[in-house]
């Protein structure tokens, strides 16, 4: 009897051992969007729009991959325009805009979820040679409505001013309109160019060029031009001296899914928003107190 017994109780063990295994096999399997092992994110974001934005995204979704190998990252421009139509057909997961979706036609805000996630200064740039670091709100309108054609009506050199515009669907030419001009319609200009790349390279290169970038991309191969004595710095943006700037918004279509919640929560985050943002020339969004609304 004890021998029947010992083999009785070792088949029993044997039975529930396997039966263990089976469940734990069954349990053990990667949770959703996860990798096998359940270590990290894994899964696939795509993020188009604002130019303005894209350097500061880009250099987030390196760091954010780099946590988080199993995760891949696209991030490409097109401008505010852009990414606000893609996110809202669906094209893309993230929509970067410098204006909020209520101040795009064609859009339908009530269906997009708005994160403010940073806060960018824009500036008027021109060729370093023109002889002029600041200009009054109302100088700028004459020179972008063409009333004013020589540098030397500013207090700068006899040169011929050479505009470069932006396209209507860029949302720094929105935002240009809307706080510098007053809502005043620009001229054509001499030149248009979307990428804020771009426009740094004409206005670098072209003698007499002004335009307008964000202060990320602005460099000492241009010159940065105050508005009525007030730069764009947080500080004069903060005592509403200074005019020129937008929140950067990131636009899901309803609510994300996770991860790209996280990649947005990553964005926010005070290792992104106290470091990268104010080392690339963003401010981060939870000190301003300074409001707007569409």
């Amino acid at each position: 009897m004890g021998k029947k017994r010992k083999t009785f109780w070792l088949s029993l063990l044997v039975a529930l051992l396997g039966v263990a295994l089976v469940v734990t096999a069954g349990c053990g399997g990667a949770r959703q969007g996860e990798p096998p092992g359940g270590e990290g994110l894994s899964g696939t974001i795509t993020v188009a729009g604002s130019t303005a934005m894209q350097p500061l995204i880009e250099e987030a979704a390196r760091e954010f991959m780099a946590q988080n190998p199993n995760v891949q990252i696209t991030v490409q421009g097109g401008g505010s325009g852009t990414g606000l139509s893609q996110v809202m057909q669906g094209a893309v997961d993230i929509g970067n805009s410098d204006i909020f979706a209520e101040e795009k036609e064609g859009i339908d805000a009530s269906q997009l979820r708005d994160y403010r996630v940073l806060v960018q200064a824009f500036a008027v740039v021109a060729h370093p040679d023109v002889g002029v670091d600041n200009l009054t709100k109302k100088q700028i309108q004459d020179i972008f409505t063409d009333k004013i054609k020589n540098w030397k009506d500013v207090g700068g050199k006899d040169q011929k001013i050479f505009v470069v515009n932006r396209p209507k669907g860029s949302g720094t030419r929105a935002t240009f309109k809307k706080y510098v001009m007053d809502g005043i319609e620009e001229a054509k200009g001499d030149a248009e160019q979307d990428s804020s790349g771009a426009v740094h390279k004409i206005v670098s290169e072209t003698p007499g060029a002004i335009s307008y970038l964000a202060l990320a991309y602005c460099t000492d191969k241009v010159k940065t031009i105050k508005i009525d004595g007030a730069a764009p710095t947080e500080q004069d943006i903060a005592s509403r001296r200074y005019p020129f700037w937008s929140y950067g918004h990131m636009y899901t279509k309803g609510e994300p899914k996770p991860l790209v919640k996280a990649f947005i929560d990553f964005v926010l985050s005070d290792e992104v928003q106290q470091n990268i943002v104010r080392k690339m020339g963003y401010f981060p969004v939870a000190g301003l107190q300074v409001e707007r609304q569409p």
